[in-house]
């Protein structure tokens, strides 16, 4: 399997709100309401560790469920998000610059 590294839009604002992710397409104010699973998924989305470690280490630990069908649903769930613009995929991890990939609401 080849490893995949999801970063966060710069072009996007994000709050947390009662344990979902609400973010915004700073593009087309498109508004996105994350569930628990997908908060999770958003807020690991370094692009520095691999999905495989945010699915093992953090969706299967936290909902108990099988690492197959995590880690399928979790790239269906990248895969959507990326079409709109508000996730990149990468094949490799990005070089630690030392900045903040987040960017969300004070």
């Amino acid at each position: 399997m080849n490893e995949k590294y999801i970063v966060r839009s710069e072009k996007v604002a994000s709050r947390l709100l009662d344990g979902e992710m609400i973010v915004m397409s700073a593009v087309d104010s498109t508004l996105f309401n994350l569930n628990r699973v997908g908060t999770v998924i958003w807020q690991a989305a370094d692009g520095r560790t691999p999905l495989s470690e945010i699915v093992g280490g953090l969706i299967c630990a936290e909902f108990q469920v099988e690492p197959d069908i995590a880690y399928h649903d979790a790239e269906d769930f990248i895969k959507e998000l990326e079409s709109h613009g508000i996730l990149t995929v990468l094949d490799r991890p990005i070089a630690d610059s030392g900045s903040n990939p987040e960017t969300s609401w004070a």
